[in-house]
């Protein structure tokens, strides 16, 4: 095993090997990287359900949301439901170092919780995912996050930024006193008023094709549904991060400047995701209503999908 050693009692190896195909880095680098920010990323996914994509050299990345087979049994982890595999299976709980240290030693890249607790059933937020089209400029992007932050001024509420690590940025609410239901139904309508803004520029539109070059407004995170943790790599050439970004510093910053070698030295001994994410703020209950009145996005899009290929079948005559 080349460049095995341990560190607070998680023996690590092949640390100096190629972390995966093409991404550049070494398994050290990722490892070296949870170690440094391991204060601040902790407590982005403590007491939450943990998914993990996983890369291995010679095979495409992997999600897993098991715990794998041969886990210390310090690893904390919690009972759900698996709807892909009808079963209950065991999702990891990373709440310190060491867990955080081996899930780098798993290769376990890109670490992906709900918008819940383990011990808090009630959401403790909300994003607005915001997805650019192919070849699209960040600055589309960077207009569609402003104009996510007039629709939430507008509802007297407050949110925060990051970039998603890849091509993205999401706009974090922290949220408190509402079930799962009205949570998604306020996403989706704070997703609609932001799109209403500058229909050129967002779409709510959940088909591809419905898009055009527009920037999608993604209300679908919530609920079961996952984010990647503000801090998490992401497996793209280099390892870009979900690195926080200042409402006034969105204009100057490209994805790209946050990898798993730059952010420790921006970061220094700060916790700028925490700094910047507002108190939990208690949802308007006209947001709630509206959001209630607009479809689920991806069950529209289903029977949308139908729709036209039943139409498209009886054009040919079939």
């Amino acid at each position: 095993m080349t460049g095995a050693e341990e560190r607070d009692g998680v023996a690590l190896s092949s640390l100096d090997s190629p972390l995966g195909d093409g991404l550049g880095v070494r398994k050290r680098d990722l490892v070296d990287y949870f170690d440094a920010v391991a204060d601040r990323l902790v407590p982005q996914v403590a007491g939450r359900p943990l998914s993990v994509q996983r890369v291995r050299p010679g095979q495409p990345p992997f999600m897993q949301r098991n715990v794998s087979k041969g886990a210390p049994d310090w690893v904390r982890t919690t009972p759900t439901w698996s709807e892909g595999a009808h079963r209950e299976i065991q999702q990891v709980l990373c709440d310190d170092r060491r867990t955080l240290l081996w899930l780098g030693n798993q290769r376990a890249v890109e670490l992906h919780v709900p918008f819940f607790r383990v011990d808090h059933p009630e959401p403790t937020g909300l994003v607005l995912d915001l997805d650019p089209p192919e070849g699209a400029d960040f600055a589309a992007v960077v207009a569609t996050a402003q104009l996510v932050r007039r629709a939430l001024e507008d509802a007297g509420l407050e949110g925060a930024v990051k970039t998603s690590g890849s091509t993205g940025l999401h706009v974090v609410v922290p949220v408190d006193g509402s079930p799962v239901e009205d949570v998604a139904a306020a996403t989706r309508a704070l997703a609609a008023r932001s799109a209403a803004l500058d229909p050129g520029l967002a779409t709510t539109a959940y088909l591809l094709e419905d898009r055009g070059d527009r920037v999608f407004v993604d209300s679908t995170r919530s609920g079961q549904a996952t984010v990647v943790a503000a801090y998490s790599p992401r497996i793209r050439p280099g390892l870009p991060v979900s690195f926080p970004v200042a409402w006034a510093d969105l204009d100057e910053v490209r994805p790209a400047d946050f990898t798993v070698t730059t952010a420790p030295g921006l970061l220094g001994d700060r916790d700028p995701w925490t700094e910047a994410l507002p108190a939990p703020q208690r949802l308007p209950d006209e947001l709630v209503a509206e959001g209630h009145t607009i479809p689920v996005a991806r069950v529209a899009a289903m029977h949308e999908g139908k729709r036209r290929k039943k139409a498209a079948r009886e054009a040919d005559g079939g």
